[in-house]
């Protein structure tokens, strides 16, 4: 009923820059929260960015000053634009959407199939 399609993933250098995207697309009513996280090889998976419904936005310390989220309601996309990258920021990065469906009365956390990020040092 929800599909979710990430993109803009790739290999950079460091200091280099790129954006993702994750839209959303089927029988959707609204979204609330839609979050970045990101999972590097051995680690745990971490929030990096969230943006509320209402524009309030959150990052992680390790990306502020670096990274910027941002939404579109109407085309229900979020995107994560990732500027000065470094070797850390190496990992594959997941957009997660609390979607309301038609018929349902509360929200669910989507999740996109991930996107790789490689940033060469």
């Amino acid at each position: 009923q929800v599909q979710l399609v990430e993109s803009g993933g790739g290999l950079v250098q460091a200091g280099g820059s790129l954006r993702l995207s994750c839209a959303a697309s089927g029988n959707i009513f609204s979204i609330n929260a839609m979050r970045w996280y990101r999972q590097a090889p051995g680690k745990q998976r971490e929030l990096v960015a969230s943006i509320t419904s209402g524009g309030y936005i959150n990052y992680a310390d390790s990306v502020k000053g670096r990274f910027t989220i941002s939404r579109d309601n109407a085309k229900n996309t979020v995107w994560l634009q990732m500027n000065s990258l470094k070797a850390e920021d190496t990992a594959v990065y997941y957009c997660a959407l609390g979607i309301r469906v038609w018929g349902k009365d509360w929200h669910t956390d989507y999740w996109g199939q991930g996107t790789e990020v490689t940033v060469s040092s």
